[in-house]
């Protein structure tokens, strides 16, 4: 039975926004494509969504947030924050290199998206380094990090980790070798942030 726009919730039409995306790539799917997937009009979909662009948007930064969410619980915990850090960075490597290699025709969708989509992507970086800023500031209180600035130190952390998160790095990421040098930089970034 086809759902009716009642039932219809934005969290059912993301997913059948992902799926068509799978199917069809981003410069073919439509607005259309979701709304036959799911059995509605599109002007159902268009309720939830005001226009394509938003839909993508939303489609976006559902991804992100699936890895954000994955990376909170290190940033809460309340362990060594060397290790915290160390287990962060290493969670963000190994989600990435999921979605890339679990799923490459999806993963390549997404890439095309983030290019899109500033405003999702601003605010998952803005929300993993604020992530960051939290271990290192555990860090500098107690005394396992000196920094002068936490926020600009984990935006440095992040940035000098790039190669291991970016996707446009994501070639590099099974080639041998990328998990020596991932240990490499993480370990160098730990010995700039010690006292």
């Amino acid at each position: 039975m086809a759902p009716t726009s009642e039932t219809l919730t934005a969290e059912r039409i993301l997913e059948a926004t992902e799926e068509v995306l799978r199917r069809h790539g981003p410069a073919k799917a439509t607005v259309v494509d979701v709304a036959r997937a799911l059995g509605v009009s599109h002007g159902s979909v268009y309720r939830h969504f005001r226009t394509k662009a938003a839909l993508r948007e939303a489609v976006t930064k559902r991804w992100l947030d699936r890895t954000s969410g994955e990376l909170s619980g290190i940033a809460a915990g309340d362990g060594d924050p060397a290790t915290r850090l160390r287990d962060w960075l290493a969670a963000l490597f190994a989600a990435k290199r999921r979605k890339a290699g679990a799923d490459p025709e999806l993963f390549a969708t997404y890439t095309v998206l983030t290019g899109e989509n500033g405003t999702a992507v601003g605010e998952h970086i803005a929300d993993l380094t604020a992530q960051l800023t939290r271990i290192v500031r555990d860090g500098v209180a107690s005394g396992d990090f000196t920094s002068d600035d936490p926020q600009a130190t984990a935006r440095a952390v992040f940035q000098a980790t790039g190669r291991f998160h970016d996707p446009c790095y994501a070639r590099e990421w099974e080639e041998p070798g990328a998990e020596a040098d991932f240990t490499a930089v993480v370990d160098v970034l730990l010995r700039g942030l010690r006292p």
